[in-house]
């Protein structure tokens, strides 16, 4: 595997008013259910941050060195990105009570709501930022829990020589098919490792195909009951999961997002310059060689581009 990234070719074009006035490039990964490839777009094979697309990978590794729950919902909530809705904040400080903790111990920095509503009511009360806030609190708290559950020390749980973090590392390399080829701090402070788009997929479909029971259908399944816990109200990939039964979304920043169907294959998406707008269009492109249709779909594989608050263009995938 190259070192660095090379970066992806023109992937989804911006319109507005029937002109183009802009292009996103990319790279993409279309796996069919045997891990096979059968599509792709400029590189995909260099390593990239997947950013918060790893979380269910992570959650897989936590899982496997001792952390239980006794609700499937929190599996789904240590995965999420939440927009930080109350329900969100709840289950995550009800998570850290069952331990003894208080949102302190969370290394994760104070935030608002990652979500517009959210941050919108927490502004309008009054309220600042907070580390239940912090879209990645959810997975804090479940490292800090299996911390406990393994008899690790909490102090720097976060930092990679950790015993957490090598064990999240080990399994990630596992699941990915591949070493490693970075290891960057993310933003919420936790560590974030450099994989393939190839490598992305492959871990995904390994999500989705496992036995049911087994600690990998454990994370998918957990993901894919309670999709808004994973993102929240109007998110994209919670919109994905419940359109498309079975299918497992996570998305990440820095223009990522990565979907797997059991029996039918995985995609994997990095837009280069982080657009988030441009990511979706261009997973609804591959999703489609798999011969993925559904009505949710359709919606996303055009965003409309806006002009004086009303349609005027649309954002839409060109692979």
């Amino acid at each position: 595997m190259a070192k660095t990234y090379e970066g992806g070719e023109p992937v989804a074009e911006v319109v507005r008013s029937g002109f183009v006035e802009g292009v996103h490039r990319g790279s993409a990964v279309v796996l069919d259910a045997t891990g096979a490839p059968v599509a792709g777009a400029g590189d995909g094979t260099s390593p990239i941050f997947p950013r918060s697309a790893s979380k269910p990978l992570q959650t897989l590794g936590m899982l496997r060195a001792g952390l239980t729950t006794t609700d499937p919902a929190d599996v789904a909530l240590v995965s999420a990105s939440h927009a930080g809705e109350e329900f969100h904040l709840a289950r995550v400080a009800t998570l850290l009570r069952s331990a003894g903790l208080d949102p302190e111990a969370l290394h994760c920095p104070p935030d608002l709501p990652f979500g517009e509503a959210a941050r919108q009511a927490v502004l309008r009360a009054g309220g600042g930022p907070s580390r239940l806030a912090m879209n990645c609190s959810g997975k804090h708290a479940g490292m800090l829990l299996t911390c406990l559950a393994a008899d690790w020390p909490l102090d720097g749980y976060w930092r990679p020589e950790h015993p957490l973090q090598r064990r999240l590392t080990a399994t990630i390399e596992e699941y990915a098919g591949e070493p490693a080829a970075a290891v960057g701090v993310d933003g919420c402070g936790a560590p974030v490792l450099a994989i393939s788009l190839t490598g992305l997929a492959r871990a995904f479909l390994r999500l989705v195909s496992a036995q049911p029971g087994s600690p990998e259908r454990t994370v998918a399944d957990a993901m894919r009951a309670y999709p808004e816990l994973v993102g929240g109200t109007g998110a994209d990939d919670t919109r994905l999961m419940r359109g498309v039964p079975g299918m497992l979304v996570k998305i990440g920043a820095e223009g990522v997002i990565a979907a797997a169907l059991p029996g039918v294959g995985a995609v994997a998406v990095k837009i280069d310059d982080g657009a988030t707008r441009a990511r979706t269009p261009v997973l609804v492109s591959g999703l489609r060689r798999l011969g993925v249709q559904a009505p949710v779909l359709t919606e996303y594989a055009e965003l409309p581009l806006l002009g004086g608050g009303l349609p005027v263009g649309a954002v839409r995938s060109v692979w």
